[in-house]
């Protein structure tokens, strides 16, 4: 479909010129000869540019500007004019125009920036319509919920996703950690350019630097060819640093200086390089005790939680659980193709009641679950696969175990009992390590690694994980 161009002139001849050539040039042409004449037209008829004259009469050009402007801000504007110079043109694209070209106006001139301000225009639609697809979709951002302690954290990501400020999310596993940060990306200056995740504790010191900041060529053995790290692959866009408190200390370090000085030196390089990027870190750690353990940096911590954002465990907000259950039910019953699934009222009781240890990612992967295998129209509570709640296992009777103290007992080492303590809060939860390390008051990471050093094996069940 041609695009719709309003040509407005006192004078005849350049009207009657511009309306031949851009009519060659493929666009739907209307044209006045006064500003007022202009407002009426569109009154009939859409545009998508107004190229107008600068002096006119009563009303001029700039006058237009205002005014298709404040009524019609999807509608790109360029002024022509034989007067005036950089104060003009600074005055009209205040105004609302899209640029300003001198006159005697070059016919190719008027032609690229015709084709410029509707690419302006389309790529502002776009944003619009992403924004008000993801505020609509998802509350904010994939984040969900109505309680009042995450509509407060929502009003919070709003005001921090305009700014350029480095931001520390804190939260538990499963909490939505990583969707906090995707929020901000998408909702800020930078959403049209990278957003690039690093899992910090997948990697060793050595290649995590190698990963993040690059390397030249002949920097180690292996490296054969120069490679931009992900600072560089993240460029005026975001990286997103999960997982920071599991950052090995010499890499917080460099971290630091590349938060003040924004620049990063790519391994075996000794030159800086411009780091613009927005910077967001995550943990599921108090930071401040691993300080004070001496794990990590102080210098960094404070640097970190300038702007910091708590994100509350589901536990903290149950009056989300309806919401958030039903949500994910219409989701995955779409994905799936299925017909309609409801809860029923026992089943919604043992939504809201369970504690939810691995929060709104473990709710999201039990009715994703439930919603596989039951076939009939109302899902059960035996079809959410739910245990006995981890929460309630806490306190019941036989727990925590109790060991006989015979002579053998006794003998006992720290690492022995530690180990028949894992085994019997596995055995307890029937091999699911998340309640398994709730049982223990562990991070179900710290699980996984009492588990390897005790060569307990890992639970085949898939909920094990």
């Amino acid at each position: 479909m041609a695009a719709k161009v309003l040509v407005v002139d006192d004078e005849i001849e350049m009207t009657s010129m511009l309306r031949n050539y851009l009519t060659r040039e493929g666009y739907e042409v209307e044209t006045t000869n006064s500003a007022e004449a202009a407002l009426e037209c569109l009154e009939d008829h859409e545009a998508d540019v107004v190229l107008t004259d600068l002096r006119m009469g009563e009303m001029n050009g700039m006058d237009l500007v205002r005014a298709v402007h404040a009524s019609r801000p999807e509608t790109q504007i360029i002024l022509m004019t034989a007067f005036g110079g950089v104060e003009t043109a600074i005055e009209a694209i205040k105004a609302g125009a899209f640029h300003f070209v001198a006159k005697p106006v070059k016919l190719p001139e008027v032609g690229v920036l015709l084709t410029k301000a509707l690419a302006e225009r389309d790529l502002r639609h776009e944003n619009r319509q992403l924004r008000q697809a993801v505020k609509e979709r998802y509350s904010f951002g994939q984040l969900l919920g109505k309680s009042a302690s995450m509509q407060r954290m929502f009003a919070l990501l709003e005001r921090l996703a305009t700014t350029q400020s480095t931001v520390l999310i804190q939260g538990e596993s499963g909490t939505g950690k990583e969707l906090v940060a995707r929020a901000l990306h998408l909702n800020g200056p930078r959403s049209r350019h990278p957003f690039v995740p690093v899992n910090c504790a997948a990697m060793p010191e050595g290649l995590l630097e190698s990963e993040l900041f690059g390397h030249v060529k002949g920097a180690f053995t292996g490296a054969e060819i120069a490679r931009k790290g992900l600072f560089q692959e993240a460029a005026k866009g975001t990286i997103f640093l999960d997982e920071i408190g599991e950052m090995p200390w010499g890499m917080q370090a460099k971290l630091l200086r590349v938060l003040e000085q924004r620049q990063i030196r790519p391994v075996g390089s000794d030159r800086e390089v411009d780091a613009d990027v927005r910077v967001l870190a995550a943990t599921n750690r108090r930071l401040e005790a691993e300080v004070q353990k001496g794990n990590f940096r102080e210098d960094l911590y404070y640097r970190l939680k300038v702007m910091m954002v708590r994100v509350p465990p589901l536990r903290e907000h149950p009056e989300d659980i309806p919401f958030l259950a039903d949500t994910f039910l219409q989701r995955y019953t779409a994905e799936m193709k299925v017909g309609p699934r409801r809860f029923t009222r026992e089943t919604l009781n043992c939504l809201e009641t369970y504690s939810w240890p691995g929060n709104v990612r473990e709710l999201s992967h039990v009715i994703e679950r439930a919603v596989t295998l039951c076939d009939e129209e109302w899902i059960r509570e035996a079809d959410l696969g739910l245990e006995t709640d981890p929460g309630a296992l806490a306190g019941a009777p036989g727990w925590p175990p109790t060991l006989a103290m015979t002579e053998d007992a006794s003998n006992l080492n720290l690492d022995q009992v530690t180990e028949r303590l894992v085994i019997a809060a596995l055995e307890r939860s029937h091999g699911h390590k998340g309640r398994a390390a709730a049982l223990l008051g562990v991070h179900p990471r710290t699980l996984t690694r009492m588990m390897r050093r005790y060569s307990i094996p890992e639970d085949a069940d898939a909920e094990g994980g």
